[in-house]
């Protein structure tokens, strides 16, 4: 094989003329990748479970809502949803809304768009298990928080929904994981994450071997860390007895 290892190219100057080396590039979208996950993770669990809750809500027309969203955000391409949140969305919002929006600092902008079209699209998965979890509980744990005289709203927030996220946590996790590669997309609009240093590290250096190898092992860092935080979170809310706990 003819390619010539050259790892010391990770801790060279980069030739743009900053004061860092290829390394820190990398390093940098690291950081990036991981606020991107977390920001995203965290709108998708608010607004999975506001629309899951809406989709097993008594009202026909909250659950309408909720299926016009999964229906909407699910089928549509992912990369799609990028392009729509960055190009068109500031373009049919009031005049003024979007030029403040074009006027934002453009890493801001990847960042802010990355966000809300990775924490949709999640949540309009994290919608449809929470639905799944809420109407596989028996239909005695509704009718008891309603006896016991809890509104349908306390209901739902101390009886079912508890018990529901402690069911759901294994498929939480999985999406959890999914946002973290998905962040690779944001690349496509600008967004400097893992990715796209990886790709700048190949084309400033010509050592895609390296490069590549790199940005592997900080993305299986990056998922060892969500794991570990989830099997966190999950001792904490288990119950002896429950689940095989």
């Amino acid at each position: 094989m003819s390619y010539k290892w050259n790892w010391g190219v990770l801790l060279d100057p980069v030739v743009t003329g900053e004061n860092a080396t290829y390394l820190e590039w990398i390093v940098h979208g690291f950081f990036i990748t991981l606020g991107l996950t977390l920001c995203a993770w965290t709108l998708a669990l608010v607004v999975g479970t506001v629309f899951g809750v809406m989709r097993t809500w008594p009202n026909r027309f909250g659950q309408a809502i909720g299926t016009a969203y999964v229906s909407i955000f699910r089928n549509v391409p992912l990369i799609v949803q990028f392009f729509v949140w960055y190009f068109v969305v500031p373009e049919i919002l009031p005049a003024a809304i979007g030029d403040w929006i074009k006027g934002v600092k453009p890493n801001v902008q990847f960042f802010v768009v990355s966000v809300l079209a990775l924490g949709m699209y999640t949540g309009s998965r994290i919608c449809e298990q929470l639905r799944a979890g809420i109407q596989a509980l028996p239909r005695g744990q509704r009718q008891a928080g309603l006896a016991m005289g809890f509104s349908t709203a306390q209901t739902y927030g101390h009886v079912m929904l508890p018990q529901v996220f402690r069911h759901i946590m294994p498929p939480l996790t999985s999406e959890f994981l999914i946002i973290s590669k998905n962040s690779a997309i944001a690349s496509t609009i600008g967004l400097l994450e893992l990715s796209r240093q990886a790709q700048q590290l190949v084309d400033f250096t010509a050592q895609p071997y390296e490069s590549f190898i790199v940005v592997t092992l900080a993305y299986v860092l990056l998922n060892f860390l969500i794991l570990r935080f989830m099997a966190w979170i999950n001792n904490r809310i288990s119950l002896p007895g429950l689940m095989g706990h």
